[in-house]
Formats: structure tokens, C-alpha cells, sequence
């Protein structure tokens, strides 16, 4: 008898294009494309990511923001020292070595400048999905992300 994986499919080898991970790593680097083509390159993904949290949650330490942007210690420290070249975050030093994370003005006004262009973003990721398809999307995204988060080197912690 041929075995069945969870989802019911036969252990048969998979086509490349069906693979999960493959999909996966395909849909990451169409976004980071299409954010490169939408915002341009003075910002990353990564930074954008820092920044967003630093504005949602001011003031926070370098390690808790690792944790809240899934990324590991010393990726986010440096990161943080590129932010701060930029003029787009303070860094002030805690006891024990850590530090405390804030956004600038100039910082502020480079998430505000991006506004727009982060909605075509989105409307550009969706195009050819319905609103329902799109919300499903992001509901099995973050199923999917959530189930699968202590698989990470650097699991989000909220």
C-alpha cells in the first residue's frame, strides 16, 4: 500500500514547484524584490522592520527588539549601528551594556515618507487575488508562521 502524508498525498517525490520551502523562498524574494522596486534602497526590509517597532513600541532595548522582529542579538546591533549612521535612531546606553532604542525625527519622517508606497506594496503583492484570497493569504501566513515560530534561529517573541 502507498503511504500518505498528512495531507493526503502519496510519499511520491514532488515536483520543485510544489515543495513548500521552495514556494516559500520564492515568495520572500518576490517581496523583497518588489519592496526594493516600491520604496527604493535607502531602506531594507529588515530596517523597515526595526524601525516599525521602535515606532509601535518606543524605547525599546536592543534585545527585546530582536525579539520583536524575530532576528538575533548581534544582526539587530548591527542593524541598529547602520540606523543610527543614518540618523534615523538614538542609542543610549543602559546599564549591563544594553541599550535603548528610539526613533529620531528623521527617522519618523522616513516610516511617514514610505506610507504610500508601502500600500501600492501591498496592492502590488495581491494583484490577481480577491480581498478574500488576499486575507487568506495572510491568515495561513500567519498561522502557518506562528505554528512553525521555535523551528527559527531567532523566534519572534511578542
Amino acid at each position: 500500500m502507498e503511504k500518505q502524508t498528512a495531507l493526503g498525498a502519496s510519499l511520491m517525490p514532488m515536483h520543485l514547484y510544489e515543495e513548500p520551502g521552495h514556494l516559500i523562498r520564492r515568495a520572500n524574494q518576490i517581496a523583497v524584490a518588489m519592496f526594493y522596486e516600491k520604496l527604493g534602497r535607502e531602506i531594507t526590509p529588515v530596517q523597515y522592520a526595526m524601525l516599525r517597532m521602535l515606532e509601535e513600541t518606543p524605547g525599546l532595548d536592543q534585545v527585546t527588539l530582536a525579539q520583536k522582529t524575530a532576528l538575533d542579538t548581534s544582526t539587530t546591533a548591527d542593524i541598529a549601528a547602520r540606523l543610527e549612521g543614518k540618523g534615523w535612531i538614538v542609542r543610549t546606553l543602559l546599564p549591563r551594556r544594553q541599550r535603548r532604542l528610539a526613533l529620531t525625527v528623521a527617522g519618523q519622517a522616513m516610516l511617514d515618507s514610505l506610507t504610500p508606497s508601502l500600500h501600492d506594496l501591498r496592492d502590488s503583492l495581491f494583484r490577481g487575488l480577491t480581498e478574500a484570497e488576499a486575507h487568506d493569504l495572510m491568515r495561513l501566513l500567519s498561522k502557518f508562521v506562528h505554528l512553525n515560530n521555535e523551528q527559527s534561529r531567532a523566534p519572534l517573541k511578542v
